[in-house]
């Protein structure tokens, strides 16, 4: 009868571990330690192992192992009370194992058996709240990092799209003017206006289903010193503002080109709804030591508005001054000659890698 009940606690392993998906870790924890101590006392009353029944005590040594380990996925796995009561149960059974050979006579018996649980499960307790530790820690990690995706992709999404419905807005004042003294112009002004409804849905739309998609997966590159060109001849188009580009020639680290491009785009958003009377902008990016200046001005801005972020917007000027800054750099925007107005911006180049960006 004792050869049976040694292995008795093993074979409710199998089950008990098929049931973990459904009642969780703690359960088979303390599902194991209640059976373990229910052997334990059974053998109390029909007679205890001597150290002549081999194939028992390696039953035992094994039922050891899978408590202690059912102790570490439970702790790693779960928390709460519920969890610390099957570590406990399933603690306070290896601490009762020792007593299937012995007679617990007096207090030096019960303290032998509460330092030989001890020496066994502590260290098991210890590996399962380091695991939990390790575990929460990257949950934590993955979710910073998603939320900072959403939160660069919210930025995206208010610059382009603020950029083209602030053309669609411009334009539309300009087709309603239009459309009694020129219906030729005020068509193609309708069709342009049209055009850039479209690129904005198209960003949104873009933007959400990343969104979705899990983690950003299948985000494509974001736009840099190449796409400036069309943005220029777009706006140049859309308002009849005449836009002088100047970009540098030499590879620009990715970082700096996505950085660059939101500035100008973030510039040229500003300038279409606070300088209407701007005839002329000019965006020059000039490579200058380690840094890349880049500057954007125009020459009608309205004297204590312009360049100033509409409240409620985006993320405008300060986010934009934040994401430099994280690269080392720095942005300001403010007065220049007269009724001019300028963005500023120092990009270091070295700090972020001058790898090649394939623009």
């Amino acid at each position: 009868m004792t050869q049976i009940l040694s292995g008795a606690v093993l074979l409710l392993v199998p089950p008990a571990w098929a049931a973990r998906g459904r009642y969780g870790a703690a359960a088979v924890a303390m599902a194991l330690g209640v059976a373990s101590v229910v052997v334990t006392v059974a053998l109390w009353f029909l007679g205890r192992w001597v150290e002549g029944q081999r194939w028992a005590g390696l039953l035992g040594l094994a039922e050891l192992a899978v408590l202690l380990l059912s102790v570490v996925v439970s702790l790693r796995a779960e928390g709460g009370p519920r969890c610390a009561a099957a570590a406990w149960t399933a603690c306070g059974a290896v601490a009762l194992w020792p007593s299937r050979f012995t007679f617990v006579d007096g207090p030096a018996d019960t303290l032998t058996l509460f330092g030989f649980g001890s020496m066994l499960s502590l260290p098991a307790v210890l590996i399962g709240l380091y695991l939990r530790g390790l575990d929460e820690a990257r949950n934590e990690a993955v979710a910073e990092a998603r939320r900072a995706q959403r939160l660069e992709l919210a930025h995206d999404l208010h610059d382009f799209v603020a950029h083209d419905v602030s053309g669609m807005v411009a334009q539309a004042q300009a087709g309603a003017y239009l459309a009694g003294i020129d219906p030729a112009r005020a068509a193609e002004m309708f069709q342009r206006i049209e055009q850039a409804g479209q690129r904005a849905l198209a960003s949104l739309d873009r933007t959400v289903q990343l969104l979705r998609s899990e983690e950003g997966r299948g985000r494509g590159p974001q736009p840099g010193l190449a796409e400036l060109t069309e943005v220029a001849e777009r706006f140049t188009a859309t308002g009849g503002v005449e836009v002088l580009l100047e970009l540098p020639q030499e590879p620009v680290p990715r970082e700096v080109e996505g950085t660059v491009h939101r500035i100008v785009v973030e510039a040229l958003t500003n300038v279409r709804r606070h300088a209407p009377a701007a005839r002329e902008i000019e965006i020059r990016a000039r490579r200058s030591g380690g840094l890349l200046e880049l500057t954007v001005t125009n020459d009608g801005r309205t004297p204590g508005s312009v360049g100033r972020p509409r409240r409620g917007g985006g993320s405008g000027l300060p986010g934009l001054a934040a994401r430099v800054e994280a690269l080392g750099g720095s942005l300001e925007a403010g007065p220049h000659e007269r009724e001019a107005w300028r963005v500023t911006a120092l990009l270091p180049l070295e700090a972020v890698g001058a790898g090649p960006t394939g623009s």
